[in-house]
């Protein structure tokens, strides 16, 4: 069995979250500016327990394609949740955590400040 590709390992993560009715899913692609991954998803849960059960079903999405899943960090707590199934990272947050990092900007600054360097 050959490993799933980056794109279908993010699809399978978003079908999982749309599923699991995450909200503001957002996907950004960072293979240009980081070899730690080709995407990362960014979604919103209501809860700690929404976070926890949206975590497990992105673990269970990823047994079923055979995507490897490295790591989930924070379930217990229910802020933050990090998933890293190695070429997608996937931060679950509660929306006032969310709202507090503001991680879409970090990255999609990066992203903008990179293209505007190479012309």
């Amino acid at each position: 069995m050959t490993s799933p590709t980056p794109e279908t390992i993010r699809d399978a993560i978003l079908k999982a979250l749309d599923d699991g009715q995450a909200e503001g899913i957002a996907t950004i692609p960072v293979q240009k500016q980081t070899p730690m991954a080709d995407y990362i998803i960014i979604a919103s849960g209501n809860s700690g327990r929404q976070l926890s059960a949206l975590a497990n079903r992105i673990g269970q999405a990823l047994k079923e394609i055979g995507a490897p899943i490295l790591r989930i960090e924070g379930a217990q707590q229910g802020d933050w949740v990090l998933v890293d199934a190695r070429d997608v990272i996937v931060h679950l947050f509660r929306p006032e955590v969310r709202d507090f990092y503001r991680l879409e900007n970090v990255w999609t600054a990066e992203t903008k400040k990179k293209t505007e360097s190479k012309e």
